[in-house]
């Protein structure tokens, strides 16, 4: 019975080393590398699709995001104070 389980115990460590090699060569790669995009003018379309895999669900839809960041914190601002407005 200790085959089998030292087969399985074998190709997991295999596994998990591979993991680990590249785990640590993607973070040695990428150490200099701002995640995001610089800030400036104009915006960043994103588009987001979903579809549910049956016999034709889903949808699509696509937002525009400023790239400037003072321009982004204002689409958090509520328009007015009244507390009703929530």
């Amino acid at each position: 019975m200790t085959g089998p389980l030292t087969l399985s115990a074998a190709i997991g460590a295999v596994i998990l080393a591979v993991l680990l090699v590249r785990a640590f060569y993607v973070l040695r790669v990428e150490r200099d590398q701002r995640p995001g995009s610089l800030p400036g003018q104009g915006h960043h379309k994103l588009r987001s699709e979903y579809f549910s895999g049956g016999g034709g669900g889903g949808q699509a839809s696509e937002y525009t995001v400023p790239k400037d960041p003072q321009a982004y914190a204002l689409l958090f601002v509520p328009k007015t104070t009244d507390k009703k407005d929530k």
